[in-house]
C-alpha cells in the first residue's frame, strides 16, 4: 500500500532550488572563479606537456619498429646470398671427389662442378686453387685465368686450420676483375685429410652498396656491415676510406659484439653524431650488420609539433587568464540568469514537465532514500499507442496538443508532493512512485487508464477513449540497481505493447 503524503514529505528529498543552491553560491563567487581560471590553464599545461612527452615516445617507438623492420630485410637478402654462394662452395667440394671427374673435358668438369649462382649479376669469380695456390678450374672458362693466390689472407687460413668451415674475407681489389669484393671461400681436402688448395667465390661489394643505397634513413642515417675482427665491409653512405677500416676498438661496435642483436644510442667516433643503432649477426656468418638513425632526425618533427603545440598551448592558457579575470566581473549580473537556465534545462518546453534529465536526477536520489529507509520504490513508464497515426493524420500540431493533453492527465492521476511525472522521450512518460507498493502503483495506473480515457479533442475529431497508453510498471524488490528497475519497467511496457496495448503490465 501507498504512505501517507504526511509520511512522504518525511522523507529525504531536496526541491531543486536546493539543488542548485550550491553551485548558484559557487557561480556567484568571483574569487573562486578567478582561481579556476589559473588554476585551469596551468592544468591545461601539465596535460600538453604529458602529451608532447607521449608524442615523443612515439616518435621513438616509430624509429625503432621501422630500424627493426629495415634490418630484417636487409639482413635476410645478405643472409640468403651468402647461404646460395656457401651452398655451391660445398657443391664443388663435394663434386671433386666424383671418380672420374679429374679426367673429363675441361667444358664438361666446369658445367659439373659450378651451377647457376656463377652467372649471378653481383658474383665475381668462382675458381678452384690448388695447394700452392695456383687456379685450376674457372667457372668462368674452360682454360682457367692463370692467377696465383697464395699470399691472400684467406688461401693461408684455410691452409693452416682444417674444419675452418666457410670463411669470408676482407674487403680486397679483385686481380682478375680489378674492383672491390670479398671473398667467401672453403677448404678442399685430399684424400688423405691434408690441404689441397681453396674453391672461393667473390663477391662484389657493389652488391652491398646498391641494396643499401634503396633505403632512406635520413641524411645522418646510416647502414654499415662489418666482420666479427671489426673490419668495416660496407657503409651507406659510401665512403671509399671507410671500407677495410677496422673499428674494433669503438664503443659502439663493442655493443654490436656483446650480443647476437639489439639496440642502443651512441655517439659515433667517426662524425661524433648521436645515432640509435639497431644491430644484429647475419645468420650463422661471422657478419654484424646495423642500421643507425640520427637521434636529432627521430625527433625533428616531434620538435617541429611539440613548438606549434607549446605556443598554442601558451596563446590558450593566457587568453583564459585574461579572460577569466574579465569574466569575474560579470558574475553577479549573470548570477540570476544562471538560475533561470538551470530551471529551464530540467523541464521539457513542450509539455512543461520536468524532463529526462530532471528525472534522472531525482530517480537516483529516490532511490538512494529507498535504500537507506527500507521504503518500496514503484516506476511506471507509460508510452503513447500509434502516437505515429496522430501526426500523419492531424499534423504535428495536434500531435503535440496530444502530447499536452496526455502530460496534464498523468499530472491530474499523480497528487502527492513526492511523486514524480517526467516526460524522458517523444511519446514516452514516466510516473517515480517513492513509498509506493506494487498494489498502490497498480491503483496509480487505472486512475491513469481512466484520466487517459476522458481526454478528447472534438474540433479535429478525437473523441474520448480514442487516445489509449500502454504502461508498464516496476516495484523495487530490495536487490538490484535503479537500472536494473528502470529495465524491468520497460520490458513490461513492452509486453503491455506486444500484448494488444491500451493496457497495463507489471514486471515479474
Amino acid at each position: 500500500m501507498r504512505i501517507s503524503e504526511g509520511e512522504q514529505n518525511r522523507m529525504e528529498r531536496r526541491p531543486l532550488s536546493a539543488r542548485w543552491l550550491p553551485l548558484s553560491r559557487h557561480v556567484r563567487s568571483a574569487r573562486s572563479w578567478i582561481i579556476l581560471g589559473v588554476l585551469a590553464p596551468i592544468g591545461m599545461l601539465v596535460l600538453s606537456a604529458i602529451m608532447l612527452l607521449e608524442l615523443r615516445q612515439d616518435a621513438w617507438d616509430k624509429a625503432e619498429q621501422t630500424s627493426k623492420n629495415l634490418l630484417q630485410v636487409i639482413e635476410r637478402d645478405i643472409a640468403r646470398n651468402v647461404e646460395i654462394i656457401d651452398l655451391s662452395l660445398q657443391g664443388v667440394v663435394d663434386n671433386l671427389k666424383v671418380p672420374g671427374l679429374a679426367g673429363a673435358s675441361p667444358s664438361l668438369r666446369r658445367i659439373a662442378l659450378f651451377d647457376r649462382a656463377a652467372t649471378a649479376r653481383d658474383m665475381g669469380v668462382m675458381l678452384v686453387i690448388d695447394e700452392n695456390g695456383d687456379s685450376i678450374i674457372d667457372a668462368n672458362a674452360d682454360t682457367p685465368r692463370r692467377l696465383n693466390n697464395a699470399d691472400r689472407d684467406y688461401f693461408q687460413a684455410h691452409k693452416t686450420q682444417a674444419g675452418l668451415g666457410l670463411h669470408i674475407s676482407r674487403p680486397l681489389i679483385s686481380r682478375l676483375l680489378g674492383e672491390p669484393v670479398i671473398v667467401l671461400s672453403r677448404r678442399i681436402e685430399k684424400p688423405d685429410g691434408s690441404f689441397g688448395g681453396v674453391v672461393l667465390a667473390s663477391l662484389k661489394l657493389s652488391y652491398f652498396s646498391s641494396l643499401f643505397a634503396r633505403i632512406g634513413l635520413g641524411r645522418e642515417g646510416g647502414i654499415n656491415l662489418y666482420l666479427r675482427d671489426g673490419t668495416r665491409v660496407m657503409r651507406y653512405p659510401f665512403v671509399a676510406s671507410d671500407i677495410g677500416a677496422n673499428i674494433t676498438g669503438a664503443p659502439t661496435f663493442q655493443n654490436f659484439v656483446a650480443k647476437r642483436e639489439g639496440s642502443f644510442k651512441g655517439i659515433s667516433v667517426r662524425d661524433g653524431v648521436e645515432r640509435y643503432y639497431t644491430f644484429t649477426q647475419v645468420g650463422d656468418w661471422p657478419l654484424v650488420l646495423n642500421v643507425a638513425l640520427g637521434t636529432r632526425e627521430i625527433e625533428a618533427e616531434w620538435r617541429e609539433t611539440a613548438a606549434v603545440i607549446g605556443l598554442a598551448v601558451l596563446v590558450l592558457c593566457g587568453s583564459t587568464v585574461l579572460l577569466s579575470l574579465l569574466f569575474g566581473r560579470e558574475l553577479r549580473r549573470s548570477a540570476a540568469m544562471q538560475a533561470e537556465l538551470a530551471r529551464l534545462a530540467q523541464t521539457d518546453v513542450l509539455t512543461g514537465l520536468p524532463n529526462r534529465r530532471h528525472f534522472e536526477t531525482v530517480f537516483a536520489q529516490a532511490w538512494g532514500t529507498s535504500r537507506r529507509t527500507g521504503a518500496p520504490l514503484a516506476l511506471i513508464l507509460i508510452d503513447a499507442d500509434h502516437f505515429k497515426r496522430y501526426n500523419d493524420r492531424y499534423g504535428h500540431a495536434v500531435g503535440d496538443a496530444v502530447l499536452r493533453g496526455l502530460a496534464d492527465s498523468l499530472s491530474a492521476s499523480v497528487r502527492r508532493p513526492g511523486d514524480l511525472v517526467a516526460r524522458v522521450g517523444g511519446e514516452e512518460f514516466a510516473v517515480l512512485l517513492p513509498g509506493t507498493d506494487h498494489d498502490g502503483a497498480m491503483r496509480v495506473s487505472e486512475t491513469i487508464h481512466q484520466a487517459i480515457a476522458g481526454f478528447a479533442m472534438p474540433s479535429v475529431g478525437i473523441g474520448p477513449g480514442t487516445v489509449t497508453v500502454s504502461l508498464g510498471l516496476a516495484v523495487d524488490s530490495g536487490s538490484g540497481t535503479a537500472e536494473d528497475l528502470y529495465r524491468q519497467a520497460d520490458a513490461a511496457l513492452y509486453e503491455a505493447k506486444a500484448g494488444g496495448r491500451n493496457q497495463t503490465r507489471s514486471a515479474a
